[in-house]
Formats: structure tokens, C-alpha cells, sequence
């Protein structure tokens, strides 16, 4: 029997997403490759990760045109092919311009990759009542491969890291040069209710107004999308924030990989499992996942001050942590299938611009205020000083939450589903 386009998705997005959903061989070192080999100070490392979601958010329009134009496929293919083209810019970096030129093709790279992969996949599906559980479990199968296939590269990359500056992002380009190989082989699925018929910019931007309208409009989703954009955003600054903040305590570059190593296998484990989560937590969910995760940072800026041998610091700091990986694990896969509930192909698109528009405006300001923090401070008392902030955010909106998101289809009001359409 012949394979159809959509099962041909279906199957292969898991292992392209293991290689292609972030860079491998990238974060645990790419603090140190940008303040000991490139000698650029940590706050530019982070201020040039502030520039990254701004240049994500001036691009995300046209850039959501364009899939329309072209299709998501040959979007996926574009995403990286520039992709690879960043981590170039990186490796031949004289100075900071060059990293501002690298956060500019990455921003390119993971708008298209955010708005087209999950989307893509999500029109593969059978458009049935399972349709978001199916969802999930794929994309949830992808998210742990790649979570596992980060743990083994992060080890590797501490200790290549020692030998040679270089040799983690020459094997980041690597990967990225077979993601887009892999990319080549999915197929766009053309249906009645997969709406990609080539449009006008006009005509576009005018049907965008018109979504964020009615998505101001909605209590559900205009919730979700700030709360998910604020989580995933302060998750995404911490990444270089943790390993500045090993360096500070003392922690050598091939045990940094291997920590993070580890932790990353327990978020491919959460990640796997995030449909279990979903239904042990149920509307409770995102309350278990963001504020043990967002407190925690408060806990390390205290542990750090109490000046407790190194041993019991580190013990104490890794346990903070793991709360934050076991979070970060699932969170990705289950803020976006609730976004995804109850809306049609057309509608799911830009409900995930808006999304991506959200984490990059929340992502840049962590990230400038982290990069201000670093400028007058240290690396623990920056988490401590962001844990509060972003603890503060996700409370409130949490308790906002209560009674508008979370709940059986007949128990929205018919304003919040009149231009959504039931799967």
C-alpha cells in the first residue's frame, strides 16, 4: 500500500524534530564560546540574545506572509538552510556585529520553523476528535528525541569544548546542514479545510487585524498566549544565565556539559509524558509547571549569598534546576496544543503568530533586563532579581486565569468559540 502525504509527515516529524526542533551542540557552550574565544563581554552575549526575539518580532509579519505565499514546506527548507547560515556567522566572528548578523538569520530561521512545523504536522492529522491527543503524542515523542539527542551532545560538547573552541559549532553547523536535508522529504498537505490558497499582502495584514482582534477579545487565549509567552520567554533567557552562573561558582566547562547533559534528559522523560501530565494536572497544569519553576530562581540568588561550601551550593543549585527542566519539558508541546483547541487551519496560524510575536516581545525584555543585571552585578543575584519579576507575572495572570481557561468546549461562552470551529 502506498504511503500518503500525511503519513509520510506524520512519521518523519518525530526524527526531524529530535535534530531540527533547536541547535544541538549550541547552548551549553555557546556563553563561553562568545566570552573566552570570541572575548565578547557576557552582557553583550546577552544583549545580542535580547536583539535575537526583537528581530524575531519586526519579522514575524512578513515572514508569516511569505509561509503563506510559499507553503510550509519549502519554509521549513528556507528555516534551515538559514539556520545553518547563523551558526557560519558565529564561527567566523571577528566582533560583536557579527553575532548581531548571526541573531538576525536565526530570527529568520525560527519564525518560519515556529509558524510552519507544528502546523504542518497539525494538518497531517486526522481531523477528528482525537486529533489534539494525536498531536500531542507526536509532537511530544519529538520534543523528548531532541531533548535525549541535546543530553548526548551537550556531554560531548563540554569536553570538545576543552580541546577546541570550535569543534561544537562546526558539528552545530553540521546539523543543521542534515536538518535541512530532512526537510526536503516532508510534503504540504492541500485540503478543504487547510486553507493556503496564495493571498496578497493586503489582504493578509487585513485578516491578521482582524485575528489579533478577536484574540484580545478572547479571555482564553489572550491569557495563554501572555502566559505562555512570558514562561517560555524567561525559560529561553536562563539558558546562558546557568552557565554563567556554574562559571561563578567554580564549575569547570566539561562538568557544565554534563550537567546539562543530564538535565536534559529528564526533560525529554517530562516531555514524553506530557500527556500524562496534562491529564493527572488537567486545568491545573501550567499552575505546576511555571511557579516552581519561576520561585526556583528566587531560591538560587538566596543559596548563592548564603555562602555555603561549594558542595552544598551546587547540590542545592542543581536541585533548582531539575524543577526548571522538568517544566521546560512538556510546557513547549502542551501551551501549544491548547492554543491549537478548537480553531480551524486558517485561524491556528495566526493564533501562533501571535504567540511567537508575545514570547519574542517578553523574551527581549528578560533578556535586556538581564543583560542590564550583568552590567552592575553577578550572574546569581540576575536569576534572583528575574525569578521575582517573572514569579510576580505568571501569579497574577494565574489567578486571572481561574474559571476562563481550562474548561469543557460547552462551558466557553459562545463569544469565546463563535469564529472557532470544534475539532
Amino acid at each position: 500500500m502506498e504511503i500518503t502525504k500525511e503519513e509520510k509527515n506524520i512519521h518523519l516529524y518525530p526524527i526531524y524534530k529530535m535534530l531540527s526542533w533547536d541547535l544541538l551542540f549550541y547552548y551549553s557552550i555557546n556563553f563561553l564560546f562568545f566570552t573566552q574565544v570570541k572575548n565578547i563581554s557576557a552582557a553583550d552575549v546577552l544583549l545580542g540574545e535580547a536583539l535575537y526575539p526583537i528581530f524575531k518580532s519586526v519579522l514575524l509579519m512578513p515572514l508569516t506572509a511569505l509561509i503563506t505565499k510559499i507553503g510550509k514546506r519549502k519554509s521549513i527548507i528556507i528555516a534551515n538552510l538559514v539556520n545553518a547560515f547563523s551558526i557560519l556567522s558565529y564561527i567566523i566572528a571577528q566582533n560583536f556585529a557579527y553575532v548581531i548578523i548571526g541573531q538576525f538569520l536565526s530570527a529568520i530561521a525560527f519564525d518560519l520553523k515556529g509558524l510552519a512545523e507544528t502546523n504542518l504536522l497539525y494538518d497531517s492529522l486526522p481531523r477528528d476528535e482525537k486529533r489534539g491527543s494525536q498531536f500531542s503524542k507526536i509532537d511530544g515523542k519529538g520534543t523528548s528525541w531532541y531533548y535525549y539527542a541535546d543530553a548526548i551532545t551537550t556531554l560531548a560538547s563540554g569536553f570538545l569544548f576543552i580541546i577546541n573552541g570550535y569543534i561544537p559549532f562546526i558539528l552545530c553547523f553540521i546539523s543543521c546542514i542534515i536538518s535541512t536535508v530532512l526537510s526536503f522529504k516532508f510534503s504540504d498537505i492541500k485540503k478543504e479545510y487547510v486553507q493556503e490558497e496564495n493571498i496578497n499582502f493586503k489582504t493578509y495584514i487585513r485578516d491578521l487585524k482582524y485575528s489579533f482582534k478577536y484574540m484580545l477579545q478572547s479571555n482564553r487565549l489572550r491569557y495563554l498566549i501572555i502566559l505562555g509567552g512570558t514562561f517560555w520567554g524567561f525559560l529561553s533567557t536562563l539558558v546562558s544565565l546557568r552557565t554563567g552562573l556554574l562559571k561563578q561558582i567554580g564549575v569547570s566547562e566539561q562538568y557544565i556539559g554534563i550537567i546539562f547533559a543530564v538535565l536534559g534528559i529528564i526533560s525529554g522523560i517530562t516531555a514524553k509524558n506530557q500527556n500524562r501530565i496534562h491529564n493527572l494536572y488537567r486545568n491545573k497544569t501550567l499552575s505546576y509547571l511555571t511557579v516552581p519553576a519561576s520561585i526556583s530562581c528566587i531560591f538560587i540568588g538566596f543559596i548563592v549569598a548564603c555562602n555555603f561550601s561549594f558542595e552544598i551550593t551546587l547540590i542545592l543549585i542543581l536541585v533548582m534546576f531539575l524543577i526548571q527542566f522538568i517544566a521546560k519539558g512538556p510546557f513547549f508541546t502542551l501551551i501549544r496544543r491548547y492554543l491549537n483547541n478548537f480553531t480551524t487551519s486558517s485561524l491556528r496560524n495566526k493564533i501562533i503568530s501571535s504567540y511567537n510575536l508575545v514570547e519574542s516581545i517578553m523574551r527581549a525584555i528578560i533578556s535586556l533586563l538581564a543583560s542590564f543585571l550583568l552590567r552592575i552585578t553577578n550572574s546569581s543575584n540576575a536569576i534572583l532579581v528575574i525569578g521575582c519579576v517573572v514569579t510576580i507575572i505568571v501569579v497574577l495572570l494565574l489567578d486571572k486565569m481561574r474559571g476562563k481557561v481550562g474548561l469543557k468546549p460547552e462551558e466557553y461562552s459562545k463569544k469565546e468559540i463563535e469564529f472557532l470551529e470544534i475539532k
